[in-house]
């Protein structure tokens, strides 16, 4: 495959699709999709050699514009803007009805797994939230939007996510406690965490668009290493200088914080760290390096970011 070939990222100013963009101008066209063409990270894009154009999820024929003539697309739906599932299948179903009428031949779907499949409809544990869900940003894609595409005939790849590294500079960013502790508080327990820098995103990417005949079709694992909380704490405190705790909150704890989001969220821990057959057993490191075999490691990932995690 070469600069010839046209691949359409939608998200392209987001986690995912900026480190997608990024990572696919050096063997493609990139036609970078967003909202907003003249914002700065749509202007910083365009800078670096993609063409930036303009569509909106809610409208099918301004994304039929941006798959027109590529030969791919990356496809990433924005749940948190509007937290609604309803939202996010109408706008998969725009992305795969544009995306046939293209005649796309490769299409990377980013996914999760559907965690009613483990978590049972009696089981207590947990909330439901809405209707019928657990953590409803997993269970919608890889429910609803994933049967969706399977039955679409688009030959896809599905990309399973993991937790984000990026996360510990804002949500997850550690905090001085009233005791004056530096801390860092997710409710994980004792359970590891599968996570990835959103770098390597792209080049999972890059790589799966360079095998068709072995990733369409298939579910891939984007991973870069499981830690615990307390791994986690301490390549914190190596980036930072200072002794950096792991106090976790309960998932209760969690979702009493009342932020938005704070139950889903809260779900979506409890179900990491209490059920990591399933969370874990999905994300296997060794098929997740035959696509990305040297992974940013969290201590390396930190220390590139270490302006960023100051409390």
């Amino acid at each position: 495959m070469s600069h010839d070939k046209v691949i359409t990222v939608l998200g392209a100013t987001g986690t995912q699709g900026g480190a997608v963009t990024r990572a696919l101008l050096a063997d493609f066209s990139v036609r970078a999709v967003t909202r907003d063409a003249a914002s700065p990270k749509a202007q910083a894009l365009a800078g670096i050699g993609a063409e930036v154009v303009t569509a909106s999820l809610d409208d099918e024929g301004s994304l039929r514009r941006a798959f027109d003539g590529a030969y791919g697309a990356f496809l990433v739906t924005p749940y948190w803007e509007h937290r609604s599932p309803a939202r996010e299948l109408a706008e998969v179903e725009n992305l795969i009805g544009a995306a046939q009428t293209a005649g796309l031949r490769h299409v990377v779907w980013s996914t999760l797994e559907d965690t009613r499949e483990v978590i049972t409809a009696g089981d207590d544990r947990m909330p439901v939230i809405g209707d019928g869900y657990r953590v409803p940003h997993f269970d919608v894609k890889g429910g609803a939007a994933d049967a969706l595409f399977a039955k679409s005939g688009l030959p896809t790849t599905y990309l399973l996510m993991s937790f984000y590294w990026e996360n510990l500079l804002g949500l997850a960013k550690p905090q001085r406690d009233p005791d004056g502790t530096l801390a860092f508080h997710l409710p994980l327990g004792d359970a590891p965490i599968a996570g990835v820098a959103s770098d390597d995103i792209g080049r999972v990417v890059r790589r799966v668009l360079h095998r068709p005949a072995e990733t369409i079709g298939a579910t891939i694992p984007v991973v870069g290493e499981s830690l615990t909380g307390e791994q986690m704490a301490a390549a914190l405190s190596t980036a930072l200088g200072e002794p950096v705790a792991y106090r976790p909150p309960t998932p209760d704890q969690f979702r009493s914080f009342g932020f938005p989001g704070a139950d889903e969220l809260g779900n979506m821990f409890q179900y990491y760290a209490e059920f990591p057959e399933s969370y874990l057993g999905r994300r296997d490191l060794e098929v997740a390096r035959t696509f990305n075999p040297e992974p940013l490691s969290l201590a390396d990932f930190l220390a590139a970011h270490r302006d960023e995690l100051a409390p």
